[in-house]
């Protein structure tokens, strides 16, 4: 049986983009795996200029060696008998974020699902709803879009370069400027969760509609819903499209599969923390005359409203994260983007409402929009609706070099 399953799993991997692994033995969890730690300890720390998936400058050597770890882990292919599925997505986490380096995005698409009725939006959850697991250790328990959704929508990953430095903006600051009066109808309001790691009301800055506000909360999610690994977090499995028996058949991995790493202490899900906390923000390019105008341009017709440039960390233990201005370009502030909106409420996120996007790295995340509907950064610009329609009618009045001295500065940031 075991042998059948990864056959099924290999026919997978190449449309997947997954890198090969070698077959682990029954009932072995990654931890199982040899993980050179002593290596990984002992590379050295980037110089020069940052570049695309470097760690932040200014970590510890011990918070450098979790960084590398947590990469590692990050990389590392899941199997059933390390707790893959049922249903799933994808069976790493670098499959959907590899773009242009591992923590980056891809053109990958998810799919959700759910059904309006007179403006409710129910997400079927007793269906499986309302995320499809495309995939399935074995065909009898592979999840289909129920006949009862007449919303379907598509999402790809969002990037994750900088998130602990977006981890460490105080929610105050983000709650100060939801507050703030704003210009061109622009509103913008705090994605108020619970925070499952703390059980605090947090504001949530992480995902298409900030459905989560801590980096272990949204590496516990995506591990679930994902890759379908159960955690201390999220201990109890997807339903493949809500069916208790099959789950029952199909599940022979007793819960939570996301096991501490006796030499460490950590699970899974706090090793993605931490590179991901530890990852540093995308390279800055210098600024060309044409992309210079296309700053002043990005004030003046009123992308910064929403796509706000600099924000600032709090205090932090973490010399790297203390104190420091996080060049992100955006509130993390959910918009009503009318045409624009995915169409499915989530956490606190009505079917309009999406997070504004942080730009920075923009140049290295195409395809655009949350569903990959924009080949271009211009298409992106054009398809913006809802409280950012002002801006993009400015937009579409400049002239052609305008628009392309502001294209220029995007793909800069």
């Amino acid at each position: 049986m075991k042998n059948i399953k990864l056959a099924l799993l290999a026919l997978l991997w190449p449309s997947l983009g997954i890198i090969a692994f070698g077959d682990f033995p029954d009932g072995q969890s990654k931890f199982g795996a040899q993980r050179q730690q002593d290596s990984l300890q002992s590379l050295p720390a980037p110089s020069g200029p940052l570049e695309f998936g470097d760690p932040l400058p200014d970590l510890t050597a011990d918070q450098l060696a979790a960084f590398r770890a947590g990469l590692e882990d990050f990389e590392a292919v899941d199997t059933p008998e390390s707790g893959l599925g049922p249903i799933f997505n994808n069976v790493s986490c670098v499959a959907c974020h590899s773009s242009p380096v591992t923590g980056g995005s891809s053109a990958i698409l998810e799919t959700r699902f759910g059904r309006l009725v007179n403006g409710h939006f129910d997400p079927l959850s007793r269906l499986g709803g309302s995320l499809l697991q495309q995939f399935a250790i074995d065909p009898a328990c592979q999840e289909v879009i129920p006949p009862e959704a007449n919303v379907i929508a598509q999402r790809q990953a969002t990037p994750l370069f900088g998130l602990g430095l977006i981890e460490a903006i105080p929610d105050g600051a983000i709650l100060q400027n939801a507050k703030s009066c704003k210009p061109d109808g622009v509103s913008g309001r705090p994605a108020l969760v619970q925070d499952i790691v703390s059980g605090e009301q947090r504001v949530g800055r992480f995902g298409w509609k900030a459905q989560q506000a801590t980096l272990l909360a949204f590496a516990g999610e995506a591990y679930l819903n994902e890759v379908g690994i159960t955690s201390r977090l999220f201990p109890r499995e997807n339903l493949p499209n809500g069916d208790a028996s099959l789950l029952a058949r199909f599940d022979a991995i007793a819960d939570p599969e996301d096991e501490e790493d006796p030499a460490t202490g950590k699970a899974d899900i706090d090793a993605f923390a931490d590179f991901m906390r530890f990852l540093a923000p995308p390279p800055l390019l210098p600024l060309t005359f044409s992309a210079s105008s296309g700053d002043t341009l990005f004030d003046q017709i009123g992308c910064a409203t929403c796509h706000t440039p600099v924000m600032q960390s709090g205090t932090n233990n973490i010399a790297a994260l203390d104190r420091k201005p996080v060049r992100l370009f955006s509130d993390l502030l959910l918009h009503d983007m009318g045409r624009l909106g995915d169409g499915i409420a989530q956490g606190t996120a009505t079917t309009r409402e999406m997070r504004t996007a942080p730009l920075w790295g923009l140049r290295a995340s195409a395809p655009y929009l949350h569903d990959g509907r924009a080949s271009s950064v211009d298409e992106a610009i054009r398809a913006h609706d809802g409280e950012a329609s002002i801006p993009r009618d400015r937009y579409l009045r400049l002239s052609s070099t305008q628009r392309q001295q502001l294209l220029d500065f995007l793909n800069s940031i």
